[in-house]
């Protein structure tokens, strides 16, 4: 008896379709564009993902330099001086406290700050 891939195939193409849900013209209703466009799209969103942990950590870096700058630090003096004093605080905890909590980032400065000296 031969065999038919029918609904295997008709389930395929509806979860493909269920992705391309919301895309504008023939890219969410053709199949061969949809197929095109999802392999396109899903290539992106791999590569972004990793693209946005780099992204984030340079937007920490450029606060973190700012904020030391404005307390008479480079961000360099002030990652090296932290290290120094074994603060485990990362870019990001301290970027926030920068901008949350000035009070509580001059302390961690000035503990950098004192770091450095000795």
């Amino acid at each position: 008896m031969r065999t038919k891939k029918g609904s295997a195939r008709n389930r395929a193409k509806n979860r493909l379709f269920k992705k391309t849900k919301g895309y504008v013209g023939g890219r969410g209703t053709l199949l061969r564009t949809a197929k095109e466009t999802l392999v396109r799209a899903e290539a992106y969103a791999y590569r972004d993902r990793r693209v946005r942990k780099r992204e984030f950590r340079k937007l920490w870096i450029i606060r973190l330099n700012a904020a030391a700058r404005l307390r008479g630090l480079r961000y360099s003096e002030l990652i090296h001086g932290l290290d120094k004093a074994q603060i485990g605080l990362d870019r990001k905890m301290l970027s926030e406290m920068a901008i949350h909590d000035p009070t509580a980032f001059d302390t961690v400065v000035e503990k950098a700050r004192t770091a450095l000296a000795d």
